[in-house]
């Protein structure tokens, strides 16, 4: 697949809204980020409220995404010390059905199906990690999924926002994702942006695929 460069004016203007959307939506909804955050320090005090991992972003660039934190401490030990469950999250696209995932916590489950968990991310949309509409940003193992089209996935900055949310988030599984994800960079403009915007608002308030 062969991407043409997207114009300057496009690149620019994202930019731009990008940094105003997350300026607003740290200010916003700074209540609610307050409020999560004290909840979250009751609930576990000795665990941070928020939940930080690598992920990749443009041009392969390496960067930590922000959420708040939905599973216990020790997730990762836990998932990969149960062999069958991790091999399920590994084909069922790095996801598990929040009744099957025992790394999730009560609260957590609440907060992702809220999407409440992804309000953190308006600082990686503010420092340029990520941009309000794109690809939603992947960890390294999750490249393979994108054979010799990973350059053309990497081409654009992920975003909080996308087309495989607003088709039905983690319903969709690999490899599916990946032409729905690719069909994005390929399609990517400032029209069709603001359509997947609106795609995903009433994708969060049905909940579909939210786990």
């Amino acid at each position: 697949m062969k991407i043409k460069p997207k114009h300057k004016s496009y690149l620019i203007t994202k930019r731009l809204i990008d940094v105003v959307f997350a300026l607003l939506g740290l200010i916003v909804l700074s209540p609610i980020f307050l409020i999560v955050f004290v909840i979250l320090k009751i609930d576990s005090p000795k665990s941070p409220a928020l939940f930080e991992q690598q992920r990749i972003g443009k041009k392969g660039k390496p960067f930590n995404i922000y959420k708040f934190r939905s599973m216990v401490p020790n997730a990762e030990e836990i998932l990969k010390a149960d062999q069958v469950l991790y091999e399920k999250y590994v084909t069922s696209g790095y996801k598990l059905p929040t009744k099957e995932d025992p790394r999730i916590t009560k609260l957590g489950s609440f907060l992702r199906r809220s999407t409440i968990d992804e309000i953190p991310q308006f600082w990686n949309m503010l420092i340029g990690d990520m941009s309000l509409v794109g690809p939603r940003p992947i960890v390294a193992e999750e490249l393979k999924e994108y054979g010799n089209q990973k350059d053309v996935f990497l081409s654009v900055r992920p975003g909080a926002l996308g087309l495989w949310q607003a088709s039905g988030r983690s319903l969709i599984e690999y490899p599916e994702r990946t032409q729905i994800e690719l069909e994005y960079v390929a399609n990517a403009g400032f029209f069709y942006d603001i359509s997947i915007v609106f795609r995903n608002v009433i994708a969060i308030f049905k909940s579909k695929g939210a786990y």
